[in-house]
């Protein structure tokens, strides 16, 4: 039977607000239909907070909650309020509420005309709260609240007393407040109070009667209130709660051994306990429970969980702790007040109101988050960081499976994952040609048992890598899936593995122990009980040299042991051929073949791994153990290497032996000389340049090639390529003297060099000062290093001042590392010339050149350079950046501020050599240093360098440095002054040779036509002449035209000035030789920068003052000030730009340390006084 069709008036239908109320109660209560959930309720039993499963109907809970969060805000409307009463008629299902605060007016609203408490209570969106100008810190908001109670009740009677008009007011609404009584008007002389009585309709809760469960919600709210509202007492059913405060609140939760971490300042209280492995908190937001928590349980847990988040990160390197595995170990109580607080629902259980409205904020105190870091937190987070990473690093295991496919360059053996696998064999090579090595010594043994893999380069520090490189390096993740290695695994035997033994065959060189270190490593990170298992690692030993001398064959696998054998009567002998094998790519394909035809040789086994071999694992590879590390180092004993004879290594002496060799070549590498400011790759590059004598251009990859034949570079010649770069560049903040020229594009501040053309489309040679600075006619008095059979660069140069001040130095090695500022070159020469006079050098401040900003003493070895600016009606010109900070950089940064609002828009005029953003603030005052990051620091703490003896050292000073440097460079002038003594002596002697030779053929007192060459060489020596080269050759063979009257005035002449010359140099003082090299470099110093266009737009109309930019800035110095603030610069906390301040010493690049800023005056003394001539001989017929 089909239904009747509905009428226009049945679908569209109109329904009072009471009526709405009714019939869409979870619209303005929640759900009335029973519902279970887990919550803190109050257990009358435990006397305590429990956390259990209960049934209630959430609508009957919030309606009587408004009734409840009413009475508290009358706290806040009448401070001399002290009690609220909850009563509870179970039998008669009857609630009271009422407190002794401030009574609702007794009076007719004018407007309205009924009595306020009626309007309050009987009408529908009526609210003492509309006024959000009016900042209220109470529950109600809506206008519904109390209302919604009386909708829902049988039964509400609201009574209250009104002191000021002496008036008592009653009024009963029943029937879901749709019939009201008429309200009775007392006279009161009483004290005020303010009572609600209703009796909830249960039947549209369907309920029956108040329950067990909702009794305990009723309860816990109760006690709630008691710990909130603070200052009052509540009782319930006549009996008072035994709760005063929120401290005393908390403890209900809890047992007595619960450490609580309390803080209450202002409008806020919060403490907080260990939570366990989920986020919990009790939140109140004017005294109104906040179940489902909001922004303000955010705004305070976010902040714990920040602090916990970086304090993990100190506490273990590398362990990335998320925000979620912080919160989940918090529990969190927090009480606040809140202006105008808006929720997402009337019902109240999220706060929705943005941070920045609450009216207060509140930063977690340092003494509250010191005691949360005791609480055990950080060692929960970081454990459950840990658990997790290691799930995931289970996703990349491997498994014992016969057929391995998808991983490149992957020559599996046969057998491998099969019943065979234990004799199976995984070779790890460096690189490919090493693997093509590998794979031609497998042709002798074959390929079933052995598997072959190339390293691309040095596998990663595990040890400390983050989870995310981890999970990324596809390297270890196939080492792993090859290996069949399982993360967290035993290992007892290696049946459960795709090979039985991994074997390790890198380069014999620094570099390859490296890698064989990073292996080890790995396995004792990961996998360290298979470190324990007998011959399951092992590495292929290949000769770093052979000698060879007719059938006779040596191999060597080590430098060290070559050097030793070196110093021993064989290796004394004549005739040996040497070959340095560098690497493994060197071997022919035969000499593969007699590797793996003699494995027992070559083939090396680990010996199981004990807690000393671990503990040295450790101190090779962790970061918590540099200061150790730097122990170990420097009680190293020169000499020392792993004897490859032994057939089985342990670890630790690998560590001690071996793998030391390339820490200590790692600090060479990075770490300079304190006499001239070099490192090895450096100092290769400037003796090629000598050696070539450099003056004309070249191309930077051709000197890159030149410089890896002649001097035995041993790396890639990309990385001497971008060394040779930097030596040449000389933009602000670079070199302060570059030795070698930028003839291209060599890199600009725009991009801190890192926009340098490519090496082969740029050229260089030696800056004419590089020769004034390294004096040629030290070279001959220089200790060569031999290379290869080659004699390559010293091991040191000596400047004539300490390059490494005048350029700076940054680096880091094993162990160490070093920061090292530059200083002016004229400071530099003024304290040497104050040491040379016996005097103690003066302190320096930092200088670059070029650089136009301030630089600041903070004192402790600590200074600021800052950049300079200039103020604007709405904005600011900023004309120089801190040292460090790069232009496309700071760009980028203005690009961030524009994103946060800070400043509005900004053009640039920059240049590739001067800085010029105009910025448009957003802001009249603005803090220009803190908003614009114009400062930076720099500092003397880490000055590191080798010093004279080759030994690591810390200089706390720039006068330390100079005081090192001091003797090595005065001991090289008593060399080179005797070495030209000497030099001079013989030339004089053999001129004088050579005038007496002359004369005496002339006078033939000496016969030299037809007699036998013998015979002359025998009268020469019993005439005593003098041999040259050990023989009469210079004399003898003299041409015809030496014997004439002019060519014997000539010799004469010279030998005259010989003589002068050795005079003069015998006379001269050392420390007058060398204050003559310093004021010829002086001469010949160029600190000017480029005189570029002024980058500042042109504009119309009024002109803003121009900084003070000279074209030629010669030896000027920055501006400096010791431990004080000066001018308007960018020391100044804020800046006003509603008036134009330009200040032109912030815009001058002048400054001011110690140094005069004038042109030194040329040197009286000639380029050409015997102690600055070249070490060759001037005489045409030597």
């Amino acid at each position: 039977m089909s239904q009747k069709p509905k009428t226009v008036e049945e679908i569209y239908q109109k329904k009072t607000p009471i009526e709405h109320v009714l019939l869409r109660p979870d619209t303005y209560i929640g759900s009335v239909q029973p519902e279970t959930r887990t919550m803190y309720v109050w257990c009358a039993e435990k006397m305590k907070m429990v956390r259990k499963e209960v049934t209630y109907t959430p609508g009957l809970y919030k309606i009587f909650d408004e009734i409840l969060v009413n009475a508290a805000d009358n706290k806040t409307r009448d401070k001399r309020m002290k009690e609220i009463r909850i009563d509870v008629d179970i039998k008669n299902s009857t609630i009271s509420v009422s407190n002794d605060g401030q009574g609702i007016p007794v009076v007719i609203h004018a407007k309205e005309n009924v009595y306020v408490p009626e309007l309050i209570f009987g009408h529908l969106l009526t609210s003492s709260n509309y006024d959000d100008a009016e900042k209220k810190m109470t529950g109600g908001r809506n206008g519904y609240g109390a209302k919604l109670c009386n909708i829902f009740s049988t039964k509400f009677v609201i009574e209250t007393a009104d002191k000021k008009n002496k008036k008592k007011f009653r009024q009963v609404y029943t029937n879901n407040m749709l019939k009201k009584e008429e309200p009775e008007i007392e006279p009161f002389t009483g004290e005020e109070y303010t009572k609600v009585t209703f009796q909830p309709d249960l039947a549209k809760f369907s309920m029956k009667r108040i329950d067990d469960d909702f009794m305990s919600l009723i309860m816990k709210r109760v006690y709630d209130l008691a710990g909130t509202v603070g200052d009052i007492s509540v009782y319930f059913n006549g009996e008072k709660i035994p709760v005063s405060n929120f401290r005393e609140y908390i403890k209900l939760f809890f047992d007595n051994d619960v450490e609580i971490v309390y803080e209450s300042k202002g409008r806020w209280e919060i403490a907080y306990v260990l939570g366990d492995e989920q986020f919990q908190h009790v939140s109140f937001v004017n005294r109104i429970s906040t179940p489902r928590g909001g922004t303000h349980v955010n705004y305070i847990a976010d902040q714990i969980v920040s602090a916990v988040v970086e304090q993990a990160k100190k506490v273990e390197k590398g362990l990335v702790v998320r925000p979620i595995q912080v919160k989940a170990n918090i529990f969190l109580f927090l009480n606040c007040l809140i202006e105008n607080p808006a929720f997402d629902s009337q019902t109240k259980e999220t706060l929705t109101l943005k941070q920045s409205s609450f009216g207060s904020k509140h930063t977690l105190g340092s003494k509250f988050i010191s005691e949360i870091m005791k609480s055990g937190i950080v060692e929960k987070s970081a454990y459950a960081a840990r658990a997790k990473q290691t799930q995931q690093l289970k996703k990349t295991d491997g498994h014992k499976t016969s057929k391995l496919r998808g991983i490149p360059k992957l020559d599996d053996a046969n057998n491998a994952g099969t019943r065979y696998a234990a004799q199976c064999t995984l070779i790890l090579t460096e690189g490919d040609s090493a693997k093509s090595l590998a794979v031609s010594g497998l042709s002798v043994i074959g390929r079933d048992n052995y598997g072959v893999f190339p390293l691309r380069g040095k596998l990663l520090n595990v040890r400390e890598a983050t989870h995310k490189q981890l999970m990324e390096n596809m390297e270890i993740n196939n080492i792993k899936k090859i290996m069949g290695l399982q993360h967290g695994k035993e290992y007892a035997t290696t049946e459960s593995l795709r090979y039985g033994h991994l074997m390790i065959m890198t380069d014999q060189d620094h570099d390859g122990s490296h890698i064989k270190g990073l292996i080890i490593n790995m396995l004792d990170h990961f996998f360290p009980s298979l470190l324990k298992i007998k011959g399951f690692l092992q590495e292929f030993i290949t000769p770093i040299v052979r000698a060879t001398k007719g059938s006779m064959s040596r191999d060597f696998f080590t430098i060290p042991e070559f050097e030793s054998w070196c110093e021993t009567s064989e290796g004394r002998e004549n005739g040996w051929k040497i070959k340095y094998y560098k690497g493994l790519g060197t071997s022919t394909a035969k000499d593969a073949k007699d590797y793996f035809s003699n494995l027992d040789f070559h083939i090396k086994e680990f010996i199981p791994m004990d807690s000393t071999d671990r503990d040295k694992i450790e101190l090779a590879f962790s970061k918590k153990r540099i200061e150790s590390r730097k122990v170990w180092l420097k009680e190293f004993v020169p000499g020392t290497y792993l004897d490859n004879r032994v057939q089985a290594i342990s670890i630790k002496n690998f560590i001690d032996r071996e793998l030391i060799h390339f820490s200590l070549a790692d600090n060479i590498r990075s770490i300079p000389n304190v006499i001239d400011g070099m490192k090895p790759g450096q100092r290769k590059i400037i003796y090629c340049c000598f050696k070539r004598q450099l003056k004309s251009e070249i191309k930077v990859a051709q000197l890159a090639g030149y410089v890896s034949e002649h001097s035995a570079y041993h790396h890639g010649e990309q990385s001497l390529c971008s060394t040779i770069v930097n030596l040449a560049q000389d933009y602000v903040g670079s070199n302060n003297i570059p030795l070698l020229q930028p003839i291209g594009q060599f890199g600009t501040r725009l991009q801190g060099g890192k926009d340098a053309a490519s090496p082969r489309y740029i050229f260089t040679a030696l800056q004419p000062i590089t020769r004034y600075i390294f004096r040629e006619q030290d070279d001959h008095l220089l200790n060569y290093l031999k290379d290869d059979n080659l004699m390559v660069e010293p091991d040191m140069y000596i400047p004539i001042i300490p390059m490494v001040l005048v350029n700076g130095s940054e680096g880091i090695g094993t162990g160490w590392s070093t920061c090292i500022p530059s200083y002016n070159p004229i400071d530099i020469v003024d304290n040497v010339k104050r040491m040379i006079k016996g005097l103690e050098p003066e302190d320096m401040m930092p200088w670059y050149k070029g650089f136009a900003g301030e630089c600041e003493d903070l004192g402790g070895g600590k200074y600021r350079t800052t950049g300079t600016f200039e103020l604007e009606t709405g904005k600011i010109n900023i004309l120089e950046l801190p040292i460090g900070t790069w232009t496309q950089n700071y760009k980028d940064f203005l690009e961030t501020l524009i994103e946060s609002g800070d400043i509005k828009d900004f053009r640039e005029y920059n240049t590739d050599t001067k800085v010029y953003f105009e910025v448009i603030v957003s802001k009249q005052k603005v803090n220009v240093p803190k908003v614009f990051k114009l400062s930076s620091q720099i500092s003397t703490a880490n000055m590191v360098a080798f010093n004279s003896k080759g030994v690591l050292q810390k200089y706390t000073s720039p006068s330390e440095i100079l005081k090192e440097f001091y003797p090595v460079r005065r001991d090289l002038y008593v060399r080179r002054k005797d070495f030209l003594l000497k030099k001079l002596n013989v030339e004089m002697t053999i001129l004088e040779n050579k005038v007496r030779f002359i004369k005496e053929v002339v006078a033939d007192t000496l016969k030299i036509v037809k007699r036998k060459s013998a015979d002359i060489v025998k009268e020469l020596t019993e005439k005593e002449y003098t041999k040259k080269d050990n023989s009469y050759d210079y004399l003898l063979t003299m041409s015809i035209a030496s014997l004439t009257v002019e060519r014997i005035d000539k010799l004469e002449n010279e030998s005259t000035t010989k003589r002068n010359e050795y005079n003069t140099l015998k006379n001269i003082s050392i420390e007058d030789m060398w204050i003559s090299d310093l004021d010829e470099f002086l001469k010949h110093l160029d600190l000017s920068v480029k005189n570029d266009d002024n980058p500042r737009p042109k504009r119309k109309g009024r002109k803003i003052k121009q900084p003070v930019i000279s074209k030629e800035i010669k030896n000027q110095p920055q501006k400096s000030s010791k431990n004080k603030k000066e001018k308007v610069s960018v020391l100044d906390s804020d800046s006003d730009f509603s008036h134009t301040t330009v200040d032109d010493s912030m815009t001058s690049p002048s400054h001011t340390s110690k140094s005069k800023g004038s042109k030194p005056k040329n040197s009286s003394k000639s380029e050409t006084m015997p102690w600055n001539r070249t070490l060759l001989s001037t005489d045409e017929d030597d």
